[in-house]
């Protein structure tokens, strides 16, 4: 397969953007502004154009995924490590959702970011160059630098630029809180993929980091040594599920999104997660079916309770961005139980749950930003009754909390449903206990509309707005308006999405599931694919 120049350049149009915004700071204010934008349109451009360039229907059976696009150059080759890129269905989504969340993050940072205008670009869109690379990369070597790297930004994006918390605590301190988290989540999934670069050596004489490569040391691990293909299983696990994050590992994400900027919780919530459920699917499924089976029941009990341990502490939360940050460790549990489900369907769900889960995410962030700028507050207590100072800002709020508990007709419904659907046959009362959450995902999204918006206002709400509001201005407005259509889309017409993405999931479902399952699994779900009409 000849070398296609648009996989680096999705990375590098980033980076070189951000670097051109840093040095032309000093110059004008906004000229990064524009560069930025500029940058992550091209970005959101190559990713259309390789949309419709690229063929992502191909036929199943090889023991080795088939990509639609490579792009390789020799790098270290004295210890097998190469640059080394790759797009599938699965990443062409994840990297179209990071280009699309990219334009918005830098729309909506407009107003907000005022000093080092430059600086903070660089750190922005060198965060979104890095999870970019963490979706194309299949060296190893490569995935794990790209993995790392894009802490380091965000870690200035959170110190330098955030807010105080509604607990008092400093930004500085949610910042190293979530650098230490993730840093030594990242070591010990290092730990995880050296154990099979060894293994490899071990076995073949030669060190090599390529997906290929690996893919097939860790099926023989597996297989030969189920005990060692285990524990490395596990170490790649935690590696994935303190950022995902899987309770108990998520005690670095209500600060990191308290007092991250609007721009970092988009980041954090639409994209940086989603890097963990792509990690757990691309390489913890398939390297390790078999450890995977066995952990399979106490990874969907971790994924259960921190769906109801996210809903409950959202129950209690006054500050808006942290009871929206327990919800997204509520949603992330659905992730749990669609990857050990292990089948097309439950892969498929998933697929669009983290589309629509990016999209909602990301809206709801980006509105509180727009109330803090109107209010100077997050906290529900001093909103109520603002519903009758704006217009057009109620309906959206209204519209993406609805979508966010998974109301029929828009994304995030279509996703949760899929899961469900496909994880009943295997795990029917986790199916049962998951589907029961929903409706404490309704609870809280109605607690949040309430405070937010509807009641009697007290005389300290109403200094808080004693002078007029503005309603969302005409960029604002756009950005909304593109995550709901968004929403929309994947709620009528989810197979759009479904196609790119099919020969994708089921390869990695086939890599899952024990070989004699797999003919009688695929039928029986690709028959009630057919049968299900979601549009």
């Amino acid at each position: 397969m000849e070398n296609n120049l648009i996989l680096p350049a999705l990375i590098l149009v980033p980076f070189i953007a951000g670097f051109i915004c840093w040095l032309v700071d000093k110059l004008d204010q906004h000229l990064p502004r524009w560069i930025a934008l500029i940058g992550m349109l091209v970005t959101l451009g190559l990713t259309i154009a390789l949309w419709q360039t690229g063929t992502y229907d191909y036929s199943l059976g090889q023991k080795v995924p088939t990509w639609s696009a490579e792009f390789a150059l020799p790098w270290i080759q004295t210890l097998g490590i190469n640059i080394h890129l790759a797009v599938d269905g699965l990443s062409l989504l994840m990297v179209g959702l990071t280009a699309l969340l990219g334009v918005l993050a830098v729309g909506c940072s407009w107003g907000e970011i005022q000093k080092n205008v430059g600086f903070f670009h660089l750190n922005l869109l060198w965060s979104l160059g890095g999870v970019i690379g963490v979706f194309l990369a299949i060296d190893m070597f490569l995935f794990f630098f790209f993995w790392e790297m894009m802490l380091v930004p965000i870690y200035f994006l959170i110190a330098l630029w955030g807010h105080k918390g509604s607990n008092g605590r400093s930004r500085v301190y949610a910042a190293t809180k979530f650098f230490i988290y993730t840093q030594v989540a990242g070591l010990i999934m290092l730990i995880g993929i050296l154990g099979l670069v060894i293994y490899g050596y071990m076995m073949t004489g030669t060190i090599n980091f390529s997906y290929n490569y690996l893919l097939g040391v860790a099926n023989a691990l597996d297989t030969q040594l189920p005990s060692v293909a285990y524990a490395f299983m596990i170490c790649m696990f935690i590696g994935f599920a303190v950022k995902l994050p899987v309770f108990p590992l998520h005690g670095w994400l209500p600060d990191a999104h308290a007092q991250a900027p609007t721009a970092g919780s988009v980041d954090l919530a639409g994209i940086l997660i989603k890097t963990a459920a792509y990690g757990l699917l691309r390489f913890v499924i398939p390297f390790f079916p078999a450890a995977s089976a066995d952990f399979a029941n106490i990874a969907i009990i971790f994924g259960l309770i921190g769906i109801f341990y996210g809903a409950w502490c959202a129950f209690q939360q006054t500050d808006m961005k942290r009871l929206l940050a327990y919800t997204s460790i509520s949603h992330m549990g659905f992730v749990l139980l669609a990857l050990y489900a292990g089948n097309i369907l439950t892969f498929q769900g998933l697929m669009i749950m983290m589309l629509a889960h990016g999209l909602s995410s990301a809206a709801l962030f980006i509105m509180c930003g727009q109330i803090y700028e109107r209010l100077h507050t997050r906290d529900m207590r001093l909103m109520g009754g603002i519903r009758g100072q704006f217009q057009y800002l109620p309906f959206f709020l209204m519209f993406f909390v609805a979508a966010l508990v998974g109301i029929p007709g828009l994304g995030n419904f279509i996703g949760e449903f899929l899961i469900l659907m496909g994880s009943y046959a295997k795990f029917p009362v986790f199916t049962i206990l998951a589907a029961v959450s929903l409706v404490f995902a309704g609870l809280y999204g109605l607690i949040l509309i309430h405070k937010a918006l509807f009641g009697v206002p007290n005389e300290e709400q109403k200094q808080h707005y004693s002078h007029p509001l503005k309603d969302l201005n005409a960029r604002e407005m756009v950005i909304l308006l593109i995550c709901a259509l968004g929403l929309v889309w994947l709620g009528l017409y989810p197979q759009t999405f479904l196609d790119v993405s099919n020969s994708s999931m089921a390869w990695l479902a086939n890599s899952y599931i024990p070989v004699q399952e797999v003919v009688d699994v695929t039928q029986q779900v690709s028959t009630q694919l057919e049968n299900v009409e979601i549009q």
